[in-house]
């Protein structure tokens, strides 16, 4: 009789140890599953910093050559501008070559307005990159802090589980 209340015991207790490995196979396969999303987001995040790094450097490359084309427009107005105080000097004579550099200047004013527009805009791009790599780098902080959050529970299950099996084991 006490043999198979033992019996009976011993099988509760194997029954009770599968449900518990069950549960814990059951949790760890969440927390794989957890890092794999992390690792997946972390990478998609790192790949969008990329490109939006790239897209810094080619908007500031752009930018340079913007600058460099309006100082070359700033130059050819500052000659213009001396040719025609040089002419101004000679008005009886040159009527109309002073009208046609006035036109030339006007149209480099309008060229250098354009160019200037297009800074603006090119600083405005930059600046909404730089704010969009701020928040994605936010993110990814974020998404750090949650995945260290999660591995020092995990960290912290996986010690009570050793302490409860140290525990449990016979002859300590």
């Amino acid at each position: 009789m006490i043999n198979q209340l033992l019996q009976v015991l011993n099988f509760l207790g194997v029954l009770a140890l599968a449900g518990l490995c069950a549960v814990q196979w059951n949790d760890n396969g969440q927390l794989h599953r957890n890092i794999d999303d992390l690792n997946h987001t972390r990478q998609e995040q790192a790949a969008k910093i990329a490109d939006q790094e790239k897209a810094i450097q080619q908007n500031t490359s752009d930018l340079d050559d913007v600058r460099g084309k309006l100082a070359k427009s700033d130059a050819a107005l500052k000659e213009t501008e001396g040719k025609l105080a040089t002419e101004s000097a000679r008005y009886n004579q040159a009527v109309a070559a002073r009208d046609q550099l006035t036109s030339e200047r006007d149209q480099l004013k309008a060229t250098i307005e354009k160019w200037t527009a297009a800074v603006a805009q090119r600083d405005d791009a930059l600046t909404q990159a730089n704010e969009q790599l701020q928040k994605l780098a936010t993110e990814r902080n974020d998404a750090v802090n949650k995945f260290n959050d999660l591995m020092n529970k995990y960290n912290g299950v996986v010690k009570d589980l050793n302490a409860v099996r140290s525990q449990g084991k016979p002859g300590q």
